[in-house]
């Protein structure tokens, strides 16, 4: 009873408060709908952006990958970080200044509108396709597993979690569809709070119980006895994240989610003056390095507490057995609260994102070309409503044999090279022109599939007796190929094909927000990146 209670008052709250903060917001224009007003403060982006990108898929399919390798898994957050520094410093500064909405607005300025549409229906397929199904399944699944679901109600597991599915959903669809950004910005933030809390609380409440009341203790036990899971560089090239796809695709991967993805950027887009967005990237940037604390470490804990009993194909049991094992009674309905929250978070985040690139960049270009602020938001509304009935219905068929982290991943990495060498030769050459654009975002993504999908086994073995090694190679490395032959492909299309090379107009129309920098830009982008730096030498000894 005490766990239900617990659960129903964090929800609530959540809900409480984002209401309170937007009841009086009128969401009748795009600003006010899809960028909160442009209201939004640094700590309102940082526990949005935060909350965005961590969830269950994180949670419990970075653990279970942990359990079953070695922490160089942690290379997903730890380099975040450097990203987001990018981020602050580079791109921010430019989006503000142009007045985005959507990352494709920028493609519509710089090339030309059938640029935008193919970059928005590429946004559009990657998040229904990868992101907002793979969190509603690792949402249930994860549920299913710490709070065991199907017993308490009587019915099958296949049953708890399309249950679970939907019922998660369905509220995560309201915050998204009624709210708006801002009301997703704040409840991200509380809900964030409470996600670090309990994050936080399970791998202390574990070392306590392996060091007899002593974490530290029981840090240096797990250390010393698995001391084979703390290999932070991986066995080139066939290890599960190896050292080498740092300076490859992780780069790629790493720039592009972090500093042009729509899901993310859109928060920082929404920020009251620049100061406060540069402030919000960086406090996440912070936060991100607590990451392998929170969705690492456990998992390593996991396997020392019951590598004897939890099977390697089972290991997405690994955090929800080892959350079973240390939280006491009173506090699994807030775990559960906060559980259900990071799930909501990304899904509405996701949701909102998508409803913004659907209203401005295929409704308003290609449907109705006079669509009225009011029908722009009226269209984002339906399309939400459209994305988030196909999720709930994709989630519970995705096969779960093989690591979910990395299918989701696999998934991106086949948009994410291409759409970023066009946006980054868009904003730092004058040279590519609109028709180089359009060829890198088709060929681009059809590379990769053929390459790491249609004709995996191939591909591999070619590599294999190109490099003259026995293991298969890495998918981020052929990340970080197609990005680059999607780069000299545009360079040559640019060079060979006659076509004026549209650029954005020299002046600009003054930006929406205040773009004064944050005084402590300098300073906190030294330190993150130093910590970050820190980690791999510390760890790599």
């Amino acid at each position: 009873m005490l766990s239900l209670v617990s659960f129903v008052a964090f929800t609530g709250l959540v809900a409480l408060i984002a209401w309170w903060k937007t009841r009086h917001d009128r969401m009748e224009t795009s600003d006010a709908y899809f960028l909160g007003g442009r209201s939004l403060t640094g700590w309102v982006i940082a526990g949005s952006l935060m909350l965005t990108n961590l969830s269950t898929e994180h949670l419990i399919g970075l653990n279970a990958d942990a359990f079953n390798h070695t922490i160089a898994v942690m290379a997903w957050e730890t380099t975040a970080a450097l990203a987001m520094v990018l981020t602050a410093v580079f791109f921010l500064p430019r989006y503000l200044q142009r007045g985005l909405t959507t990352i494709p607005e920028f493609l519509a300025s710089r090339y030309d509108e059938g640029t935008r549409v193919i970059a928005s229906g590429l946004f559009l397929f990657s998040y229904i396709l990868a992101i907002l199904p793979v969190v509603l399944l690792f949402g249930a699944t994860g549920l299913e597993s710490l709070f065991s679901v199907a017993d308490t109600f009587g019915i099958s597991q296949t049953a708890a979690i399309w249950m679970m599915v939907w019922g998660v959903g369905t509220l995560g669809s309201l915050y998204a569809i009624f709210g708006g950004l801002k009301a997703v910005a704040i409840s991200d933030t509380v809900n964030g709070v409470g996600f670090l809390i309990a994050g936080l609380m399970i791998p202390l409440l574990a070392l306590m119980m392996i060091g007899d009341g002593n974490p530290l203790e029981g840090l240096a036990t797990v250390y010393t006895e698995e001391q084979p899971k703390f290999d932070i560089t991986g066995d080139e090239p066939g290890s599960f994240l190896p050292f080498g796809v740092l300076f490859t695709g992780m780069i790629v991967n790493q720039i592009f989610f972090w500093c042009v993805n729509q899901s993310i950027v859109q928060r920082a887009l929404g920020a009251k003056n620049l100061a406060e967005g540069q402030k919000g990237v960086l406090i996440a940037a912070a936060l991100k390095l607590l990451g392998p604390f929170v969705i690492v470490l456990p998992g390593v804990i996991a396997f020392h507490m019951f590598k004897d009993t939890i099977a390697p194909e089972n290991y997405l049991m690994a955090y929800p057995t080892l959350v079973k094992a240390v939280l006491p009674d009173a506090m699994v309905g807030f775990f559960a609260a906060v559980m259900v929250g990071a799930v909501l978070s990304t899904f509405n985040s996701v949701l909102n994102s998508s409803a913004t690139l659907f209203s401005h960049g295929i409704y308003k270009t290609l449907i109705r070309s006079g669509a009225s602020e009011r029908d722009l938001v009226k269209a984002g509304k339906l399309c939400s409503v459209v994305l988030a009935l196909a999720a709930m219905a994709m989630a519970p068929l995705i096969d779960t044999s093989g690591s979910l982290f990395n299918y989701l991943q696999k998934i991106n990495a086949t948009f994410f090279g291409p759409m970023l060498a066009v946006i980054l030769l868009g904003l730092l050459t004058r040279t590519v022109t609109a028709r180089a654009a359009r060829t890198g975002l088709i060929v681009g993504p059809v590379l990769f599939y053929l390459l790491v999908f249609a004709f995996g086994a191939e591909t591999q073995a070619a590599a294999r007796a190109l490099f003259g090694v026995t293991e298969d190679l890495h998918f981020l490395h052929f990340l970080g190929l197609v990005f680059v032959i999607v780069t000299l492909l545009m360079a040559a299309v640019s060079r060979l094909i006659p076509g004026a090379a549209p650029v954005v107009a020299a002046t600009q129309a003054p930006a929406p927000v205040d773009m004064t920098p944050w005084r402590h830009l300098k300073l906190a982008s030294i330190v993150i990146i130093t910590i970050t730096l820190v980690f791999y030498i510390a760890l790599a000894q």
